[in-house]
């Protein structure tokens, strides 16, 4: 009898312990987990401007640094360096000043940024670390120390304070160059990426990985080659998406981007973010002109249709002069291509076409949008699908 109360005792203890951590958790603030090496570390140069910062944007603080009043486990405003004490510029910087250019006032962003220079992906395997750090140059190690010997435990053990105030959202990675070459690279990663969902107690449905290309070869990159692995990184993951480098600037070193490319680069990874979370990323304000960052497919109108419908799509600014051709086509439900609307080059800018289906008979079709990049390759290609029906 007494061990039965004592159970139910402890039953009700674990409830009221839950429902408080439930209760303190902000749904409107909204984590994101960075990892990676040196890139994602940050290595570019903080300049004056980069030091201005919404308080909505927020750090949690990995590890102790006295030189910039921050203490481990402390969340704070997320003024560059993001990872540890005497980092630099990083993705993770502008990544959270491009969400909130797009997210309602209510919404907080917060980071948690655990990367060491030069590691390979296999540091953050979570029974296997051991050895890779058994190898590492004296170096890294001490930066692998700054995470108390164990930098994947460290980014678990921020992540479930960051649970207690937020809610996870995504993983951001920037890793590869060390692993240059590696085609397990992929599976690598999906193995990370299980282990920060078990545990985390997250569900891979709703928390996507975003894991950015490294230096792209035109920029002259001297890992470029691995971008052909990391573009395979979805068909191993479902819900990852591959972060485009082409046209983010780089230093001398053909290995780190500048503070320039980091910029672009964060900017990146919040676009396809915002698109994840539901938000409408094409357009966004800079010194009074609107700069267009990303393709965009509009639904067609009207929509069931008979027998025309007018179709919206809009062309980027930046990127542009990277891209070969665009192409508007329809296909049937078997994937039979019976309509070419656009299949040229297109100026920055919105623009509209109608399509007339006269000839053809009811039933779903679909529009994809493609636009193909200079060298002809699909590496960096945009593709977008939507679907109309015909009801005659």
């Amino acid at each position: 009898m007494i061990f039965k109360l004592r159970k139910i005792m402890l039953l009700f203890i674990s409830f009221f312990l839950l429902s408080d951590i439930a209760s303190s958790q902000d749904p409107n603030f909204y984590i994101f987990l960075c990892f990676g090496q040196s890139n994602m570390e940050g290595q570019g140069k903080i300049e004056t401007h980069d030091r201005t910062v919404d308080s909505r944007f927020q750090v949690l603080e990995a590890v102790n640094c006295s030189n910039l009043g921050r203490t481990k486990g402390k969340w704070y405003t997320a003024v560059p360096p993001l990872c540890r004490c005497y980092t630099g510029l990083s993705p993770a910087d502008y990544f959270g000043r491009k969400m909130l250019e797009h997210l309602p006032t209510n919404i907080k962003i917060g980071v948690v940024n655990v990367s060491v220079a030069g590691c390979k992906i296999e540091l953050f395997d979570k029974t296997n670390y051991q050895a890779y750090v058994a190898t590492a140059p004296s170096w890294m190690l001490n930066i692998i120390n700054e995470y108390g010997g164990n930098p994947y435990g460290r980014l678990v053990e921020m992540a479930k304070l960051a649970q207690q105030d937020g809610v996870i959202k995504g993983i951001l990675l920037h890793q590869g160059e060390s692993n240059t070459g590696d085609t397990q690279w992929p599976s690598k990663v999906k193995g990370v990426y299980d282990s920060l969902l078990k545990d985390l107690g997250l569900n891979a449905g709703s928390v996507p990985l975003l894991a950015g290309e490294v230096v792209h070869a035109e920029q002259g990159g001297v890992c470029a080659s691995m971008n052909s692995i990391i573009g395979t990184l979805p068909q191993t993951i479902s819900n990852s998406y591959v972060i485009s480098s082409r046209g983010c600037t780089d230093t001398t070193d053909n290995l780190h981007f500048n503070s320039e490319g980091y910029r672009e680069l964060g900017r990146r990874y919040a676009i396809k973010m915002l698109s994840l979370l539901g938000y409408d990323p094409t357009f966004y304000k800079e010194q009074n002109e609107i700069k267009i960052y990303d393709y965009a497919l509009h639904q067609n109108y009207p929509n069931p249709f008979n027998p025309t419908t007018t179709i919206k799509y809009t062309v980027p600014s930046v990127g542009i002069s990277l891209m070969k051709s665009l192409q508007l086509k329809i296909y049937d439900m078997l994937g039979r291509e019976v309509a070419t609307l656009v299949n040229e080059h297109k100026e920055p800018g919105s623009y509209e076409i109608e399509f007339n289906a006269s000839k053809l008979s009811s039933g779903i079709y679909f529009y994809k949008l493609t636009a193909h990049p200079k060298d002809g390759g699909q590496a960096g290609s945009y593709t977008i699908v939507k679907k109309l029906v015909l009801m005659k």
